[in-house]
């Protein structure tokens, strides 16, 4: 049931986290991950019956206290029963960057186990809503073929567009936007570093255009700063981009206790009773 959504009601962002009051927000892609996109992808995950490592990287000087070591990096890895997919969120001293900001969830899988290379990646920045990465990995979980695309791109740009978004004009069939112009997904190059086991896209020149993979982000004042991006590698199936393209255009609201400074002005919010 959706709850209805009122612009007046601003939250207090300087109380508490424990104290602040919960809102029922929207629209979901200009909400915010709410400070807590580590959690709720993890007790997902923990749901599905993936398994947790943590490996941390550091340094300690002589005489140094345990307590006083400095991380230098600290890995969480999670991964499925069958070895065939693994989620890991990195905090480290030199981050991978989309668009300006710092990967924090990097999914990943492979057709075999005995493969020792993921057939395919997709990244994930602070802020990306919680709930849409959360069903990415649901219907990443629950495929037989993790590796194998079992439908056309279509599907992606008809899932936002079931919610509500524009297909561009230009691009009909390889670009939408939400109706306030600030967050859009793209089907073209694939940035730098992304990871990838099409062989296309490994010996793509720098002068050719290698796989196009799916892009998204949130843009919500032109020339500003991000406030998320996700990056798929070309391999990526289709129906898995699509899961997540519908879960971040779905009209019905999500709970935030926390909201971005760049968004509050745009987002509709009821209080959660």
């Amino acid at each position: 049931m959706e709850a209805p959504l009122y612009p007046d009601l601003p939250p207090d962002p300087s109380a508490p986290r424990g104290g602040q009051p919960a809102f029922w927000v929207g629209p979901r892609h200009l909400a915010g991950d709410d400070g807590r996109l580590y959690d709720v992808v993890a007790e997902a995950l923990a749901g599905l019956g993936w398994t947790s490592l943590t490996i941390v990287r550091g340094r300690q000087e002589p005489d140094e206290e345990p307590e006083d070591r400095q991380v230098l990096r600290s890995t969480v890895l999670h991964i499925s029963p069958d070895a065939l997919r693994w989620a890991q969120w990195g905090l480290a001293d030199e981050p991978f960057h989309l668009g300006g900001l710092p990967i924090a969830w990097q999914i990943s899988a492979r057709a075999e186990a005995s493969r020792p290379l993921a057939q395919w990646s997709a990244y994930f920045t602070r802020d990306v809503p919680g709930e849409a990465v959360v069903d990415f990995l649901v219907a990443l979980d629950a495929s037989d073929q993790p590796a194998v695309p079992l439908a056309g791109s279509d599907l992606v740009l008809d899932a936002v567009a079931a919610h509500g978004w524009f297909r561009d004009i230009d691009q009909p069939r390889a670009a939408a936007m939400d109706p306030t112009f600030t967050s859009q997904i793209s089907l073209g190059e694939v940035p730098p570093l992304i990871q990838d086991g099409d062989l296309r896209a490994l010996s793509a020149e720098d002068d050719e255009t290698g796989p196009a993979g799916w892009q998204a982000w949130a843009e919500p004042v032109l020339g500003a700063p991000l406030l998320w991006v996700a990056s798929f590698a070309a391999s990526v199936p289709h129906d898995l981009v699509a899961a997540f393209a519908a879960s971040l255009s779905s009209t019905a609201p999500v709970l935030r206790r926390v909201l971005p400074e760049a968004t509050q002005e745009r987002l509709l919010r009821a209080p959660a009773i």
